[in-house]
């Protein structure tokens, strides 16, 4: 039966930790390098300890390497490789191809979205060469998905929520080419978070200090079920620089989600065991995000950037009715707490915010005094009861098990079956004491036999197979139980199972020219593209600096935006090229209109 996986992002072994215990079906966690968020790194100590837990629930441990690698790298990353194999990593997500060259572990290997997979060729490619799963790229629709699925067999991995880059994965060089930082080797210097002024070809200034590259965070939520028919197996959360709440929050969000789904879709089935009460109600607007989009899942439509701020809104409360001398009056106030956080956009168009004093007979009275009129739209962007939910024991996460105690010719065994039917016995030598009153000692054992709280599992139901009743004192009951469910650790330790590595192989690159954007940052990797038929190689972006060459490509086009799109018939148009500027920064915007791009270009 096909399995449906649910992916959270993990910082550091707190938040991986947080996806465990929330209901997440696998974790994707950087390494101590080599991992495109710089700032997310984990010692391999703690990937350890994270893998272990994980893997007691059957949940998958994957470490991301990809970013590129000069030739200096290769060794350290051979060496990493090795490292995380060892400790039971269940696969590593890669976008450097020299890694396919190095001696490697056999460790499965997934396709980093970072490799830029659009097409069908591409993914069929990747799947030809060895790979067990790729990440697809996040601009394409259910029919593209449903089109590469039809064509490969591999699994397809695809995200459903968080932060959007402006660039297809791997293909933004604007940090690099402006400040040596480059998003391949994770230093992205976020340029498309940056406010701009919008310019036509006579200098006039069309849109001022606005963030018109800046993405809504993705929300694909009410899609699940669509994508899971067009082809995806891996539902991915985004955000390996989120708080631990963040990924206790949207992995419930997301748990109860697909639950949801696989009762609706009862020939798919969840890839992990155990399952998740939650002590508080999800809700993806009370962590960070830069309002919804759902992007390009179903089309291109208008609505996917958020040109008023980069920063996080959060739930929208409503209008302010009046201010008050030192209070405000607004809809929907008394939903608001003592602590929260409210921020709006000030009459400058700029995001300002306060912090809640005390909410009385409807009126918010603020910490500080605040410059804001009526009808503005108030947000809360921390809800203090919220986040106190989050801080405690917001979840817990418990295995199903079947506990059989009978009676033997030497005494009793305890027998102990959990939800992989895995199955373990503890025989006990034991003299056998009639019990002075049967119905209180049969209770007395079924109950402690079934006090599993300090444990993962949880007793299913308790079956006592013995000819009469018995005496055991409670003390001893705890101590059986207690070695039983030591071996069904030991027992469910030993009977793991990684998934299995591809042999990896060489197949026709589906073109005989690459460029910059295939990102060759190493010996191994041009190495790589020639034995599958690359004839003309171009180093990368970061290794041969190109000039007067697009250093953004996207799919967000500013003129469809702006109601400009030739396909929109629009009028008054503004002449062009178009630029960007912000400071004494000044960037051009080409239109690939026949593969409906958006590609910026540094003016030198």
């Amino acid at each position: 039966m096909p399995k449906i996986e649910l992916l959270s992002p993990a910082r550091n072994l707190e938040c991986g930790l947080a996806a465990v215990n929330h209901g997440a079906d696998a974790i994707y966690i950087g390494a101590a390098r080599f991992g495109a968020r710089q700032a997310a790194d984990n010692s391999i100590q703690d990937i350890d300890v994270l893998t272990k837990y994980a893997h007691r629930f059957r949940t998958k441990v994957y470490v991301t390497l990809n970013t590129i690698l000069t030739d200096s790298d290769l060794s350290d990353a051979e060496k990493l490789i090795w490292d995380i194999y060892n400790i039971g990593v269940d696969a590593l997500i890669v976008q450097d191809m020299g890694i396919l060259q190095m001696n490697l572990p056999p460790i499965a290997l997934h396709a980093s979205t970072q490799s830029d997979n659009r097409t069908a060729e591409k993914v069929r490619f990747l799947q030809d060469v060895g790979f067990s799963r790729v990440v697809l790229a996040r601009e394409l629709t259910l029919q593209q998905i449903a089109e590469i699925r039809a064509q490969t067999n591999i699994e397809l991995e695809a995200f459903v929520h968080g932060a959007l880059c402006v660039s297809y994965s791997g293909q933004c060089y604007i940090s690099e080419a402006m400040c040596k930082r480059s998003a391949n080797r994770g230093q992205c210097a976020q340029f498309c978070r940056l406010p701009y002024d919008l310019l036509d070809a006579e200098g006039r200034i069309l849109q001022r200090n606005r963030h018109l590259l800046s993405l809504k965070d993705l929300d694909l939520s009410a899609h699940l079920g669509s994508m899971l028919d067009a082809g995806i197996s891996s539902f991915k959360i985004e955000g390996r620089l989120k708080d631990a709440n963040y990924v206790k929050n949207i992995t419930a969000f997301y748990r109860k989600k697909i639950d949801l789904l696989l009762e609706e879709k009862q020939n798919f089935s969840k890839s992990s065991l155990g399952a998740t009460t939650f002590f508080f109600d999800p809700n993806p607007e009370k962590s960070f995000r830069r309002e919804a989009t759902d992007y390009f899942i179903t089309g291109r439509h208008s609505g996917i950037y958020k040109p008023e701020t980069p920063k996080s809104l959060g739930e929208k409360i409503g209008k302010v009715r009046r201010v008050g001398e030192n209070f405000i009056e607004s809809e929907n106030a008394e939903i608001l707490h003592n602590g929260d956080g409210i921020c709006y956009l000030n009459r400058d168009n700029e995001l300002t915010g306060f912090r809640v004093n005390r909410i009385e007979n409807g009126k918010i009275f603020p910490f500080e005094q605040v410059d804001i009129q009526p009808n503005t739209i108030i947000y809360r962007n921390h809800d203090q009861a919220f986040e106190k939910l989050l801080n405690a024991n917001s979840a817990v996460r418990k295995m199903a098990v079947k506990i059989i105690f009978s009676e033997t010719n030497t005494g009793f065994s305890l027998q102990i079956i959990d939800e992989e039917q895995i199955s373990v016995t503890l025989q006990i030598d034991y003299q056998k004491q009639l019990a002075n009153d049967a119905n209180k000692a049969n209770g007395t054992l079924s109950t402690q036999l079934a006090k599993l709280g300090n444990t993962i599992y949880v007793a299913q139901n308790v079956e006592i197979n013995c000819q009469t009743a018995y005496f055991f004192p409670i003390s001893l009951i705890n101590s059986w139980r207690t070695q039983a469910i030591e071996i069904l650790d030991l027992e469910r330790e030993k009977l793991y199972k990684r998934n299995v590595a591809l042999p990896r192989s060489y197949a026709v690159y589906p073109e005989k020219t690459l460029n910059y954007r295939a990102n060759i940052s190493n010996k191994l990797s041009a190495e790589f593209y020639q034995l599958c038929g690359v004839e003309n190689l171009e180093q990368g972006f970061e290794i041969e600096a190109q000039s007067n060459v697009p250093l953004m490509f996207t799919k967000h086009c500013i003129k469809y935006e702006m109601g400009w799109c030739a396909r929109q018939n629009a009028e008054n148009k503004p002449p062009e090229p178009l630029y960007l500027l912000h400071n004494n920064q000044r960037f051009e915007l080409k239109f690939d209109c026949a593969r409906c791009e958006m590609h910026v270009l540094k003016v030198e």
